[in-house]
């Protein structure tokens, strides 16, 4: 049985993300923070013998991906289907904006309902069914072979809970920072599995090319 071996990783911070403002599917590029953690990324995975590097083809993600595939001599391969949870509506608003003017929204989203979907949007059931389809799609491609795939938090949330065999509607108990790397093994046979998760240790070793602000949150 051959594996495949996933190095899934979250896209690099934008300003969004600081302001905890609902992206969604909407393309926002990497910060300054974004663009040197995307850069640690490529240095952490440059020795990795990757087959393949695929993207989310929002900005964000791809601009994530981009360093590595780069170090590596790789193309960076977009995939509609890696895109963050689309929010409809909703995009472009904080979740403190909603709970004044749309609470019925936010508590479906603390209760995590399962088919709830904001007006022009998609509910958790439908991110699942589009998320497990792609990486199943992506890791078949390459048995015997690593891959990186840059995506996004919901998207690496449904990923979580389908290599661990979690509910939809359980409490998020891991993290989700951005440019964290996790690791999964895939088999036509068993699905995924996790091996780590959050690994930010990259994150937090000093910079080669100067320093950082460390006044940025993950």
């Amino acid at each position: 049985m051959q594996l495949t071996r996933l190095f899934a990783i979250r896209h690099g911070e934008t300003a969004w993300n600081r302001e905890s403002r609902i992206q969604g599917q909407l393309d926002i590029p990497l910060n300054e923070t974004g663009r040197w953690q995307a850069q640690r990324v490529a240095l952490a995975l440059r020795h990795e013998a990757l087959a393949a590097i695929y993207s989310s083809d929002l900005s964000r993600a791809r601009a994530t991906a981009e360093p590595l595939a780069q170090a590596l001599g790789l193309a960076v391969q977009t995939h509609a289907g890696l895109r963050e949870r689309c929010f409809g509506v909703f995009q472009g608003h904080t979740w403190t904006e909603l709970e004044q003017t749309h609470p019925e929204v936010v508590l479906a989203w603390k209760n995590r309902i399962p088919d709830y979907a904001p007006p022009g949007g998609e509910s958790l059931l439908q991110l699942r069914e589009r998320v497990e389809a792609t990486f199943t799609e992506l890791a078949a491609r390459h048995p015997g072979q690593a891959i990186a795939v840059v995506a996004h938090g919901g998207v690496l949330d449904i990923l979580y809970r389908t290599a661990t065999r979690i509910d939809l509607q359980a409490p998020r108990a891991w993290a989700m920072a951005n440019a964290a790397i996790h690791r999964l093994l895939w088999t036509a046979d068993s699905g995924f599995a996790l091996l780590s998760w959050g690994d930010t240790r990259h994150l937090e070793e000093a910079d080669e090319a100067g320093p950082r602000d460390e006044s940025a949150a993950a």
